[in-house]
């Protein structure tokens, strides 16, 4: 089968969609796996071990179990109960959800980072809690984690793929429907990857550009 420009262009602004979809996935399960990370780590790091080892054994079981089958699970199961969620809705609290347990690994080190002496200076300082974890703890322990966090991100922006598997309408759902309905696969696919490479490589340049920014490798 030969390439197709004018096949090309016909199908560019079907799969521009897919990526719009791609990225806001990727954007909102970002905040999430941020968000949903800095909750786990810090119930990680509660003294009452009734809060801490059921927190962890969830985490663990999130992090052990493959995507899809979380997907799967959200979009599928739930509905089972009541809980009916959009593909979209689905596939970001998955995403979130998922790499939000890896996330709260980075935000455990980074805190574990900070020397024991800064915690005891706020404590002489008669700092709240509240103020010793605003001014002092996360000032110093988020510049180290923000490339390796970065990293995960750019993983999931690369695992969104498998949100077609819910109906998300994300770029390779868009390239498959293109695909199946034209019978060239060639072109839709290549370009799939194609997009993908460019927004990975942009995303590795910004990373770079954190790391030389904060001086730090997370």
């Amino acid at each position: 089968m030969e390439w197709d420009w004018n096949f090309v262009w016909q199908i560019f602004p079907t799969l521009i969609e897919g990526v719009k979809i791609t990225i806001l996935a990727t954007l909102l399960g970002s905040v999430l796996a941020a968000v949903v990370g800095l909750f786990i780590a810090l119930l990680r790091r509660s003294p009452n071990k009734l809060v801490s080892r059921p927190i962890g054994f969830v985490a663990e079981f999130i992090r052990g179990t493959p995507l899809l089958v979380q997907l799967y699970f959200i979009f599928y199961v739930l509905p089972d109960i009541g809980i009916v969620l959009s593909p979209l809705v689905a596939g970001v609290i998955g995403l979130g959800v998922h790499y939000g347990t890896y996330t709260a690994e980075v935000y455990r080190a980074g805190i574990d980072n900070v020397p024991r002496g800064q915690w005891e200076a706020a404590k002489a300082c008669n700092l709240s809690a509240n103020q010793t974890w605003t001014r002092i703890i996360m000032p110093q322990a988020l510049p180290p984690m923000i490339p390796a966090l970065a990293n995960y991100f750019i993983a999931m922006f690369k695992e969104t793929p498998l949100l077609s598997a819910i109906t998300v309408l994300e770029l390779m759902n868009q390239a498959k429907s293109v695909a199946n309905s034209s019978y060239r696969y060639i072109e839709p696919i290549t370009m799939v990857g194609g997009f993908f490479l460019v927004i990975s490589v942009i995303s590795v340049i910004a990373l770079r550009w954190l790391e030389r920014r904060y001086g730090r490798i997370g």
